[in-house]
């Protein structure tokens, strides 16, 4: 067997191997405010529920690696004492993914991730409204792991109110486990639906993507794109310009013969299909060649 020492190898090959060998990990989507009242946003796949009496959920937002720095969401849980707890389901996991991009500090990931922010009932900080199971929680205690990049920061949560969408409640009064259509954290860029398997997601830019926000609103608005659609279109650092999509249009007769006659609906139809395979290029050049 292949032997790992963490003391003979770097933080970051010993993270990538932890991830990859301990999974499906569940992900809290934790929404916070600053003491300033700004949002913030973003998942975090140290996490699970530890205690029913008192009900106690735990999430860990670790140190970078690379430089050291803390998160937002731990400096806000530390300022405000408060953090709300989302599930994430099938339906908004690009959205969510898209929320993981480090944007500056009072950016709300919200706006860019093209979530809804409800008002929470208990607490200040905001439930994310598509999410089918939201935690309102106190914050009891922070436990910093460590002072170094990679260390961890054991954020207790005490749960002062739950939310439950009524659509996944099965007959009996239970949340039925297909309807919540639950995703889970695996290594590098894979995740497991809970009810259908793995598959991948795709990082976000290790520069900063436009964000759902900044999308045309024909796109924003369209009526065949979905959430996850949009995650995906608006994780690019620009959108290609009208003249450099239509010469790739032209010179790709397919998709040339394929939009010339179409209506708007049929050409959301076309480009959804490469969005599918993860053909964000392809799909945006024929977007931005009808802009």
């Amino acid at each position: 067997m292949l032997r790992i020492d963490p003391l003979e190898v770097s933080t970051g090959k010993l993270h990538g191997m932890m991830l990859g060998a301990i999974g499906p990990r569940p992900i809290a989507f934790a929404s916070t405010i600053d003491e300033e009242g700004n949002p913030n946003l973003s998942p975090f796949s140290f996490f699970n529920v530890f205690s029913a009496n008192p009900p106690i959920l735990i999430f860990s937002p670790a140190r970078r690696v690379r430089d050291n720095t803390t998160k937002h969401t731990l400096e806000n849980a530390l300022a405000t004492k408060e953090v709300v707890i989302n599930v994430v389901n099938y339906d908004i996991v690009q959205q969510m993914s898209l929320s993981s991009t480090e944007y500056p500090e009072g950016v709300n990931e919200f706006e860019k991730a093209g979530l809804t922010m409800v008002a929470s009932e208990k607490i200040q900080a905001f439930r994310v409204g598509e999410s089918p199971v939201q935690f309102e929680c106190k914050v009891n205690e922070v436990v910093a792991m460590g002072e170094e990049g990679g260390a961890g920061n054991l954020i207790i949560c005490e749960v002062l109110l739950m939310h439950v969408k009524k659509e996944i409640i099965d007959q009996d009064g239970r949340i039925d486990q297909h309807k919540i259509d639950q995703v889970a954290r695996m290594g590098g860029n894979w995740y497991s639906r809970a009810n259908m398997g793995m598959f991948e997601v795709p990082k976000p830019l290790s520069t900063i993507g436009i964000g759902i926000d900044a999308l045309p609103d024909g796109i924003k608005n369209s009526t065949i794109f979905t959430g996850n659609d949009l995650g995906k279109l608006a994780n690019v650092e620009r959108i290609p310009k009208n003249i450099d999509a239509k010469n790739f249009v032209n010179n790709n007769s397919d998709i040339k013969d394929k939009i010339q006659d179409a209506n708007l609906i049929e050409i959301h139809k076309f480009a959804q299909q490469y969005l599918d395979k993860d053909d964000m290029n392809t799909a945006w050049n024929i977007l931005a060649a009808i802009q």
